[in-house]
């Protein structure tokens, strides 16, 4: 929502989502993909695709089954947001250039260079010192809907 969609793709968003949804439901439970998606209003084809992801960077365990679904690895408070960004988006996704210019950098920089790298460094340092148990507990505390 607002400048984070700007900023991360639709995978990206999904995958937060969910994850806060684990975090926030799921008690360690393993949770079915389906309901996730249903109640999230998202693809199921395109979340499954995700949490596989996130499965493969274990920042979530699978279970197969009748009974399976997905949970997290660790304790919410060990995993930060960052995790679930660079797993979606690849570890250099913050140093893109904003205005998606390739031969943008420090060498030539696009008129928002000084600007986003100062930008971009405070977005780091959120991503990376936020948790999703900080993000579940702000979201129990002021009721907010995931979807």
């Amino acid at each position: 929502s607002g400048i984070m969609s700007l900023l991360l793709s639709k995978s990206s968003t999904y995958g937060l989502r969910a994850a806060l949804y684990i975090a926030t439901s799921g008690n360690g439970d393993y949770l079915p993909v389906r309901k996730i998606a249903d109640d999230l209003d998202i693809s199921f084809h395109f979340l499954a695709k995700i949490l596989q992801t996130l499965t493969q960077c274990e920042i979530l365990k699978a279970f197969r089954g009748p009974n399976g679904g997905v949970t997290l690895a660790r304790p919410a408070s060990d995993i930060h947001i960052s995790e679930i960004v660079n797993a979606l988006e690849g570890p250099k996704h913050f140093d893109r250039c904003v205005m998606g210019l390739p031969s943008c950098g420090e060498g030539r920089p696009c008129p928002l260079h000084e600007r986003w790298l100062h930008t971009q460094s405070e977005i780091r340092q959120l991503f990376e010192g936020t948790t999703l148990a900080d993000q579940a507990k702000r979201i129990k505390e002021m009721d907010l809907r995931l979807n």
